[in-house]
């Protein structure tokens, strides 16, 4: 299982002391973090997409060809690239610029995002959500597949015989597909034959097990091999020395982050009691002792019938930055080896 880290880079106020960084420090921080998880031997690290105040990744390629020149060994993905609001040309050139820069360790994962706020920002219309993808992932695999192409849609100009470059270094530029949990969205992945990456952030983890059944007996259906139907996930957790210190230091963060996300989709605020709920044998939320959260990706990895990534996002709980440091390492030097040996 490959273990890695997603971030929003998120710049809101320490919950705590009320500070918070300036977006120059935040960068410089968040650059810091990527190359810490590089040489803690993690295996990912993936930027995610926004389009709002308290986020600052609305150019995740632009972050990740920063962060492709200061590493190493750590693959680089979006998380996700909101690719109904993007250009699936300009997707693939800024991916297979930033697979070269970084000697062959890009990735994308594509998909709609959990916010809306691109749409209108791009003069989209919310009536065309669904159509949008569609054709945008299907262009964007045939650019992946060949050049030059031919190709028509609804929603973009045509192309007619034209060479979409730079190619990327790696032979097939790896696309995941980032989804929620409408069965069609797994369905899709599989018929497709793309690897899946299932972002669980709240419930418990369990409840996914049909609709990946569901994503591999499609697939399986299509022809594609098992081998070739990854799962991922994207799940909300902190690592500490112990598993109070974790609970204690990434509960006010969080608490505030899907209160104020609560307000905006009609959700109660978050309690301490709901909190530890979640951190319970089958909640969704892996905050804890290297121990622990070991032991919980291990019973999410055989409750959902193998899983090979699981992408942590902690910067939701706004820590301060050498908390996240910390947590950082321990995630690389601690639990991965725990996992491995497992």
């Amino acid at each position: 299982m490959q273990l890695g880290l997603d971030s929003f880079v998120a710049v809101r106020p320490d919950p705590v002391t009320g500070i918070a960084p300036s977006p120059v420090e935040r960068f410089q921080q968040l650059l810091e973090e990527i190359t810490l998880a590089d040489q803690s031997g993690l295996d990912v690290f993936g930027i995610g997409e926004h389009h709002r105040h308290d986020f600052l990744d609305s150019s995740p390629a632009v972050i990740l060809g920063a962060a492709a020149a200061i590493t190493k060994n750590i693959r680089l993905a979006s998380a996700v690239t909101v690719l109904s609001a993007d250009d699936p040309v300009r997707v693939f050139q800024d991916f297979a610029t930033i697979d070269l820069i970084s000697q062959g360790r890009a990735e994308i994962v594509a998909g709609r995002g959990s916010f809306v706020e691109a749409y209108p920002l791009f003069g989209l219309d919310l009536e065309d959500y669904d159509s949008l993808f569609q054709e945008k992932l299907k262009l964007l695999l045939k650019i992946r597949a060949e050049t030059p192409i031919t190709w028509s849609g609804r929603h973009r100009a045509a192309l007619d015989h034209q060479g979409i470059f730079p190619r990327p270094l790696q032979s097939e530029l790896p696309i995941w597909l980032g989804v929620g949990g409408t069965p069609a969205s797994f369905a899709r992945a599989g018929e497709l034959g793309l690897p899946l990456m299932v972002a669980i952030i709240g419930g418990e983890p369990h409840r996914f097990r049909p609709l990946i059944n569901l994503y591999r007996q499609a697939g399986a259906q299509a022809g594609h091999a098992p081998e070739k139907l990854h799962v991922g996930l994207h799940m909300l957790g902190y690592v500490a020395e112990t598993d109070q210190q974790a609970a204690d230091e990434f509960f006010p963060g969080y608490a505030r982050a899907f209160t104020e996300i609560g307000r905006e989709r009609g959700w109660p605020p978050v309690t301490r009691r709901h909190f530890d709920a979640l951190l319970g044998p089958t909640g969704a939320l892996l905050v804890g002792s290297p121990q622990s959260v070991a032991e919980k990706i291990h019973a999410v990895d055989q409750a959902l019938g193998g899983i090979a990534r699981l992408s942590f996002q902690m910067s939701v709980a706004s820590l301060p930055h050498e908390k996240m440091l910390r947590a950082i390492q321990l995630l690389g030097t601690q639990v991965r080896p725990l996992l491995r040996s497992a």
